[in-house]
């Protein structure tokens, strides 16, 4: 069975990855480049291993293969994270969660990491033909980090690099130059049905405005329906339904402001955006007006403006259009 099986809808990532190992033409370095929640992590573990399998100690089964490179375990793999610099140590975004952390800068690819990844390399794998890192994220990484690992691409030994980002452009142009891009792309309709049955997640099926803001990626399907279940259902269905009254708007803005953390409220207005955007499309009298109007909103959240103030606007106005349209 081919290591790549679980990768649903990339057939011309799977074909690129696969004939580099079968025709023993491994590039030094590779940008797998696609939105993110496509598969371009789990492309990453499959290929790691079919470039791991070929060690010379084959003593370990196929599973345990799997199981070490999902863990992060193996002596030849170097999986790079962004993290969070907190008190002068370094955590990653999983353990700034565990320790109930809520920095106020996003993680970023550390200078301090390419270093890391520098020494990683130059000793000799210990049981592969070659040692591998994956940068995660490679998109978050600052000038001075993707300047510091232009060396390293250069003259990387025994070993292949993987950058793992949304964009081609998010990377500086001398990084992209030096790798071998390999493609992810949206997932079709039966290919987001298998990876959400597949990963327990059918009910996302039944929400078309989920699935509409995924956009062909099952992880983002996926984020968007935890972010769904995290809105109480009073405010949810409250929010749905335009006021009628000046005062019940002035009253859901508060409870939306109350409740939800800035980034529920910009999720909840790309979800509200959604539901009436599909609501024009299906009335004899399209009306778009409401979709503009969250799309204001969501561009003064983003600036930082006073988010309780940013929806008293919003929900008045689209009260007044309500009025208007009687």
């Amino acid at each position: 069975m081919s290591p790549f099986t679980p990768l649903i809808d990339q057939p011309q990532a799977i074909e690129l990855l696969t004939q580099a190992v079968v025709r023993n033409r491994i590039a030094p370095a590779y940008l797998f480049a696609g939105k993110p929640g496509v598969g371009r992590r789990l492309a990453a573990e499959c290929f790691l291993m079919l470039l791991f399998s070929d060690a010379p100690s084959k003593t370990a089964s196929t599973k345990a293969l799997q199981h070490r490179i999902q863990e992060r375990n193996h002596p030849d793999l170097l999986w790079v994270e962004p993290t969070y610099l907190h008190q002068g140590k370094r955590l990653s975004i999983a353990e700034a969660a565990a320790a109930g952390l809520k920095p106020k800068s996003p993680p970023v690819v550390r200078l301090e990491q390419v270093r890391d990844i520098a020494r990683f390399l130059s000793r000799a794998p210990l049981e592969a033909s070659r040692s591998v890192v994956v940068i995660d994220h490679a998109e978050t990484m600052a000038e001075g980090a993707a300047n510091g690992l232009l060396k390293t691409l250069e003259e990387p030994g025994q070993a292949t690099l993987i950058l793992i980002a949304p964009r081609i452009e998010s990377l500086l142009p001398t990084l992209v130059s030096r790798c071998q891009r390999i493609p992810f792309y949206g997932l079709t309709a039966d290919g987001m049905v298998q990876v959400l049955q597949r990963s327990g997640q059918a009910e996302i099926l039944q929400q078309p405005e989920v699935l509409q803001l995924a956009q062909g990626s099952p992880g983002a399907a996926i984020e968007h329906w935890q972010q769904l279940q995290a809105v109480p259902a009073e405010l949810l269905q409250a929010v749905i339904t335009v006021p009628c009254t000046f005062r019940e708007a002035l009253s859901l803005a508060r409870d939306i402001e109350k409740t939800l953390e800035p980034e529920s409220q910009r999720w909840l207005i790309a979800y509200l955006q959604q539901i009436y955007w599909q609501q024009s499309c299906t009335t004899q009298q399209p009306n778009a007006l409401p979709v503009s109007l969250l799309e204001q909103a969501r561009q003064h959240l983003t600036r930082n403006v006073q988010p309780r103030l940013v929806w008293e606007v919003t929900l008045l106005s689209m009260v007044r259009v309500a009025q208007r349209s009687l």
